[in-house]
């Protein structure tokens, strides 16, 4: 295989996983309850394992901003899996936490999940499966890496010169 069609099986691969990814997170969403989007289940994940955490770092952590954290958020409030309380270190800012049902019902689905990857990754030998997650820290830190630069790059003409290219 060259190096051009290993590039492009390596893309082609990445973007499967990517569509498998957003469907079974779909899925996943609706089994934690009927109405949650895919970025709320994404966004309890979060919150189960910060404990309490501010909107805004919420937004910081998946790149979103304010409106889209909130209208999540509210949903989770709404139906029960959160809830918002004033920051004692900044009552203008607010932490989310989940509720008790909340907690039950990520992570039920979250212990199903983990147990099929598990089966899963159970048919591979265990230096394969040691192989395949330092690649992908290698992978995911490269791609913070090309985030940060898109994100420093500044608009317009001359951007390319600006950065050094």
């Amino acid at each position: 295989m060259s190096d051009e069609q290993a590039l492009l099986a390596v893309e082609r691969e990445i973007a499967l996983l990517f569509r498998r990814g957003r469907a079974k997170v779909a899925d996943l969403s609706r089994q934690v309850h009927p109405e949650l989007e895919g970025m709320a289940y994404s966004m309890l994940g979060f919150v189960e394992q910060a404990g309490r955490v501010r909107l805004t770092d919420i937004g910081a952590h998946f790149s979103v901003g304010k409106a889209t954290v909130s209208r999540q958020i509210k949903t989770l409030e709404e139906i029960g899996l959160v809830a918002r309380e004033a920051d004692p270190l900044d009552r203008r800012a607010a932490l989310v936490s989940l509720t008790e049902d909340g907690a039950t019902r990520y992570l039920r689905v979250r212990n199903s999940r983990t147990a099929r990857f598990r089966r899963l990754m159970a048919t591979w030998p265990q230096d394969d499966v040691a192989r395949f997650a330092d690649l992908l820290e290698r992978f995911n830190d490269l791609t913070d890496d090309l985030t940060d630069d898109v994100a420093e790059e500044p608009a317009g003409n001359g951007a390319d010169e600006a950065v050094g290219r």
